[in-house]
């Protein structure tokens, strides 16, 4: 039986390999190129961590505004609908490779409402 998310370790091992599969997916890994040539995926995924700890675990670590840099982003990248949906479908196959329970359907339910306020509002 698969553990549930219990830990910023725990989170740390699914953005790792979540992000794994948005680098090589041929559709996503151009939102990826900027912060993959400043070498600065780690501390990218350290504030991804913060990010989900702070919903998962209800911690208070994350400070920034998740939306800002995604619509600079958009700008110069432009988020399709199909992009929102590849996230997403990573997002759950790498979770539930490794995770079941309540804090797996937080994040999944999470995850969605994520996808889909941002799809509106980079698709207005």
């Amino acid at each position: 039986m698969k553990p549930d998310i219990q830990s910023r370790e725990d989170i740390a091992l699914f953005i790792h390999e979540f992000y794994d599969a948005l680098l090589k997916d041929q559709q996503l890994q151009h939102f990826f190129e900027e912060i993959v040539k400043a070498d600065n995926l780690q501390h990218h995924l350290d504030i991804i961590v913060d990010f989900w700890e702070d919903i998962l675990l209800k911690t208070t670590n994350y400070t920034n505004n998740a939306m800002k840099p995604h619509v600079a982003l958009h700008k110069n990248k432009p988020f399709l609908s199909e992009h929102f949906d590849q996230w997403l479908g990573h997002f759950n196959t790498t979770i539930d490779a490794h995770f079941k329970g309540n804090n797996v359907l937080l994040a999944k339910t999470r995850a969605l409402s994520i996808a889909t306020v941002m799809k509106i509002k980079m698709q207005s």
